[in-house]
């Protein structure tokens, strides 16, 4: 794990601090009905992730368009499909005909919204520092998962950039050999017919290679494996995890509204 600058501490912590720390609140989530609590964690969620991650185009982007973007999209869909019956006292906001929508439906909607929003954010924290390997590696080291699950999953994992590869190359190939089959989404549907077979070809191909080099490792000869990267967990990670928890914990105790539990 690189770090590039003092205040990008996010990646030299260990991924299972990153999950650790926010995982109870995510699971908690799932069962807030107020709009408070949800967006404290939103807050949080983007104040540790634009001082502890590279502030780069798409993280912003993600962050300030796409998110806010698709909480938007989501909470109108869902203040639509309200049961009009069940927030009829609250007051009417607009009238079509004889639809209404009501002060109750959009605040449960946007309460629906802000909550999934909450979620993605606090996964973004481990899902924007953290790299695949890494994880793996954290999971074999301090979780105990057996080496065989772990780098079998990560070997599978791979196989998707190498299938990107593969149809640009296939892509590249049909274009040289004139093989354009036209326009429209008949033409899209043809092309797409044609790339399977060379891909299954190729993807027989790469499982054999990796299967031959695993052999050729011993790999699951012996219940345990030497590793060549140490992924620790430090101090550091004892101190993000416990800070996390007791902040979950703190919004929970003072936004909650656990009075209408």
């Amino acid at each position: 794990m690189t770090v590039t600058s003092h205040r990008q501490f996010l990646y030299a912590l260990n991924p299972l601090a990153k999950v650790a720390g926010f995982a109870p609140a995510m699971v908690l989530l799932v069962f807030v009905r107020d709009l408070a609590t949800p967006a404290a964690f939103l807050l949080l969620a983007y104040g540790i992730l634009l001082v502890g991650a590279r502030t780069t185009v798409r993280l912003l982007a993600l962050l300030l368009i796409a998110l806010p973007v698709g909480m938007i999209a989501v909470g109108v869909g869902f203040s639509v499909w309200v049961d009009a019956s069940l927030v009829s006292g609250t007051p009417p906001l607009v009238r079509l005909g004889g639809w209404t929508l009501f002060a109750g439906a959009l605040e449960i909607g946007f309460a629906t919204a802000l909550r999934l929003g909450a979620i993605v954010a606090l996964a973004l924290i481990g899902g924007l520092t953290t790299t695949g390997p890494d994880l793996v590696r954290a999971s074999v080291q301090q979780l105990r998962v057996p080496y065989r699950i772990g780098y079998t999953a990560l070997a599978a994992f791979r196989f998707v950039p190498r299938f990107g590869h593969e149809l640009a190359v296939i892509r590249a190939a049909h274009r040289v050999r004139g093989h354009h089959g036209g326009r429209g989404p008949f033409a899209r549907l043809a092309r797409g017919w044609g790339y399977i077979v060379p891909l299954l070809a190729g993807a027989i191909r790469h499982a054999e290679r990796v299967a031959l080099a695993m052999d050729a490792r011993a790999f699951g000869a012996h219940p345990t494996r030497t590793e060549r990267h140490f992924v620790p967990f430090r101090t550091r990670d004892v101190v993000f995890t416990v800070a996390s928890l007791a902040a979950s914990a703190l919004i929970f105790f003072l936004l909650f509204p656990w009075q209408l539990s």
